[in-house]
This record gives C-alpha cells, structure tokens and sequence, in this order.
C-alpha cells in the first residue's frame, strides 16, 4: 500500500496530536507511526508556489489549488510546542 509520510521533528515523543488542514488526526485511523515518520494511506498534497501563483497572490488574487499542511502539537519539558508545515513525502 502506497503511503505519504511526514517525518517526525527530533524531540517529538509520545503522547502528541496530529493535525491536517487543522483537524485533529486519530492514530490507527488517520494516520499510523512506523520509524520516525507518520504514514498517512490518504493522498496529501504539497503545493509548490510558483512565480505565477506568487504574483497573483501578492495582488491579492488568490489560487484554489489544494495545499495540506500537516502539524504536530507535543511538549518537550512541560512546555508546548508545535511544528508545522512539516514537509509531506509522495509514495515512490
């Protein structure tokens, strides 16, 4: 089965949340966690903002071509941190 995966930023440990587009992932449904990477059996999309897209939305003109964004909520020493916009791997 082909898999999108989003590696995992270094301190990120258990328990933490994941989120696509803002809503909550639930593990073994969503999305699973095999070697430091989330694996996610949906398509996710990372758009790359070329020159034309740029222009358009630097005039105020937006795109409506799909972008996922993947975050991740978890704490190091009792503080809470988030990662976001984490880099999304297509299946070979």
């Amino acid at each position: 089965m082909p898999y999108w995966r989003v590696k995992l930023p270094s301190g990120v440990r258990s328990p933490f949340e994941v989120y696509v587009n803002g809503v909550r992932q639930e593990l073994g449904t969503d999305y699973r966690v095999s070697e430091g990477e989330l694996l996610f059996e949906r398509e996710l999309v990372r758009q790359k903002l070329g020159l034309r897209a740029w222009l358009l939305g630097f005039w105020g003109i937006g795109t409506y071509k799909r972008n996922d964004e993947v975050d991740i909520r978890y704490e190091v020493g009792g503080q809470p941190r988030v990662a976001q916009g984490l880099d999304i791997v297509p299946p070979a």
